[in-house]
């Protein structure tokens, strides 16, 4: 035969496909530790982050993506004009920001 004895009674039982009560509290407990310990505090960092990137004024110091250090001369909508070094101006996306430096609203 090629079915155990045992298979076939909880065939027979009905025992095969349904899940305990256990198997769905465990599950949603997992879920539920995931969401708070990674999914949440991502989302936060993310909007933080946002919301940094949106503040950005002029002589604000900041960090691209691409490692380039610079000071905001012009703030347009989905561009800034930064100055590099001393007469050298390049125009970067304002997504590209990785980090601002030093804020110009900040007092000392």
């Amino acid at each position: 035969m090629f079915i155990s004895e045992a298979f076939a009674s909880t065939v027979q039982q009905g025992a095969v496909g349904q899940t305990s009560a256990p198997n769905l509290i465990s599950m949603v407990l997992v879920f539920a530790i995931f969401y708070f310990l990674l999914i949440r505090p991502q989302q936060k960092k993310m909007a933080e982050h946002e919301k940094k990137i949106n503040a950005i004024r002029v002589n604000d110091e900041i960090i691209t993506g691409g490692g380039v250090y610079g000071k905001v001369l012009k703030v347009e909508t989905d561009n800034l004009v930064v100055e590099i070094s001393k007469g050298v101006e390049i125009k970067v996306l304002r997504a590209s920001v990785r980090e601002v430096v030093s804020d110009s609203n900040k007092k000392e």
